[in-house]
């Protein structure tokens, strides 16, 4: 209708939010896994002790996704 302003929901905008938190902390999370775990095959190809290391240098990246996840949780 002509002359009306659109309304904008605030339980639309904080789901939207909360949506792109997640998202996008897991998204970030994903790309940064890959290139350290190509690293950290890489590494234990060439030495086996190195398994520990990039097992938890590979896990660390995932804790950005649980931090995305907070941060939706307290916006909704």
């Amino acid at each position: 209708m002509v002359g009306e302003e659109a309304i904008m929901d605030p339980a639309g905008l904080k789901a939207i939010g909360a949506g792109l938190a997640v998202g996008l902390t897991g998204l970030a999370s994903g790309i940064a896994e890959k290139d350290i775990g190509a690293a950290a095959i890489g590494a234990m190809a060439e030495n086996e002790g190195l398994f520990g290391k990039g097992l938890i240098l590979t896990v660390i990246p995932e804790t950005i996704v649980i931090f995305g996840l907070v941060v939706a949780l307290l916006i909704s």
